[in-house]
């Protein structure tokens, strides 16, 4: 059996922890190193004691390293990734999970994220890979750029409606609630008086750097221009993420047809539930796995439809993703190590 040598950077964040607890548990890797800047001599258990399994101590990342691995993941700050790309050997493939290589200009990075782009050369050796929608063109790309957990949850419902050409893509109406382990392990010090454990708040209004991304991939899958408002919000939750999108349908369309097209879409994606309305939906059925849940619901107006979606944020709008991208690489069964 095929076994990946692989190294994680950014080992001790929320996501990074979650990324190694999957792993852990894949037939087809092996982990090599486990990196980080502030644990360095640490053991993963000391950062969740859940964690049983001998692992490599945490070390500070070495590009000696690249030539003992074949996979390099990054959970790091944005711009980190970016620097290690840099290093790359042809036998390495590195899956980013921050945001380094999910926008396909320079420019476009710069503007959104208030800072130069330091691996320009190799943004054409990059993909967006949102696993049901590129399937196996990740293969042709060295380094894959894993979407953001807030547009996974918005892309997986909306690219099938508007390729299809029945919904208006004038006016789309995006709200979207988070746990608060989206926002990084130091949201308790950056909210520390802000009640995070149980008020729900806004933020980003109008300009979340996740509109980016957002806006390239609806343009990429659907050569469509979408005008739409996304607004996040941070919620007293740990993980998970429920989306409410609001949809005018083309006329004649209703919601038996929106229903029919979404589940012809995603009828071989396995992680992809869609459901008719009638159903409960909430952030308990995703929680701890690689799920999205996607239910359609009619309202008293009969060209509009709500679509609610919903997915564990550090699993299917992180780390999971990022196992099924390198099980797509690879050519290991798309749902090795996430069941």
């Amino acid at each position: 059996m095929r076994k990946l040598n692989v190294l994680i950077v950014g080992s001790t964040g929320y996501i990074g922890i979650q990324l190694i607890k999957l792993l852990i548990k894949h037939q087809n890797v092996n982990i090599k190193y486990i990196c980080g800047s502030t644990s360095v001599g640490k053991k993963i258990s000391f950062f969740d004691k859940s964690v049983k399994k001998k692992l490599p101590k945490i070390t500070k990342f070495n590009k000696e390293y690249l030539s003992n691995v074949d996979v390099i993941f990054t959970a790091l700050p944005n711009g980190e990734a970016q620097k290690i790309s840099n290093f790359l050997l042809k036998k390495n493939t590195l899956i980013d999970l921050a945001a380094d290589f999910r926008l396909n200009s320079s420019t476009i990075y710069s503007k959104w994220y208030k800072k130069k782009h330091n691996s320009i050369k190799n943004i054409s050796k990059s993909v967006y890979a949102l696993p049901e929608l590129i399937g196996k063109e990740v293969k042709k790309f060295q380094i894959i750029g894993c979407p953001g957990c807030y547009p996974t949850s918005i892309l997986l419902p909306i690219v099938p409606l508007i390729k299809k050409n029945i919904i208006d893509t004038k006016n789309i109406i995006i709200d979207s609630k988070s746990g608060y382990s989206g926002a990084g392990r130091n949201v308790h010090k950056k909210y520390k008086d802000d009640n995070l454990y149980e008020t729900i708040s806004a933020y980003g209004v109008g300009y979340h750097r996740h509109n980016s991304e957002i806006a390239q991939e609806l343009n990429n899958h659907t050569n469509k221009k979408v005008n739409f408002l996304f607004t996040p919000h941070l919620s007293p939750m740990f993980r998970g993420i429920l989306t409410t999108i609001y949809l005018t349908t083309k006329p004649g369309i209703n919601v038996k047809k929106v229903f029919q097209v979404m589940k012809k879409f995603h009828s071989k994606n396995p992680f992809i539930s869609v459901q008719k309305g009638g159903s409960f939906l909430s952030t308990n059925g995703v929680i701890n796995t690689n799920k999205c849940n996607i239910l359609i619901c009619k309202t008293t107006n009969k060209n509009k439809v709500v679509i609610l979606s919903c997915l564990d944020n550090l699993i299917k709008g992180g780390a999971g993703q990022a196992i099924q991208n390198m099980n797509s690489k690879f050519g290991f069964p798309i749902k090795r190590g996430l069941t």
